[in-house]
């Protein structure tokens, strides 16, 4: 079905509003992989950038001896850090899966690591909440 119009003041106009339903999908595929979400809603340029872009910042950080922060709520930043870091998506499960994300705390780069690797989780978490609004109409 086509999408519905609405003439809120929320929607931009010559933009059109997509179902909830369908708007929690492209959020969830946009936390899953990053830039699918625009990749789906037609942003073919933005959709590849956020994915070649985070993807290799989350990596990089990951190289240079950045850790994965385990889910200890007991030291709240600790637990803040693991939720930034969860906010990639699926390359999360893939460098835990391969055991990536040790990271080794007397490096000379273990906090640029460290850096890299949560501002890639946050930063794919903001690229979700612009999905959501393109498929809102707002942009």
């Amino acid at each position: 079905a086509a999408p519905t119009r609405y003439t809120t003041t929320d929607v931009s106009p010559g933009r059109t509003r997509l179902p909830p339903t369908q708007a929690l999908i492209i959020c969830a595929a946009a936390w899953a992989v990053p830039g699918a979400g625009h990749l789906w809603l037609g942003r073919a340029q933005k959709g590849i950038s956020l994915l070649v872009l985070l993807t290799v910042m989350f990596a990089f950080g990951l190289w240079i001896e950045g850790r994965l922060f385990p889910f200890e709520f007991a030291d709240p930043l600790v637990g803040l850090a693991a939720l930034a870091d969860l906010g990639m998506g699926l390359p999360y499960f893939v460098a835990k899966g391969f055991g990536a994300g040790v990271g080794r705390a007397v490096a000379v780069t273990y906090e640029y690591g460290n850096t890299f690797v949560i501002v890639a989780g946050l930063l794919n978490m903001l690229a979700v909440l612009d999905a959501y609004d393109i498929s809102q109409g707002r942009k």
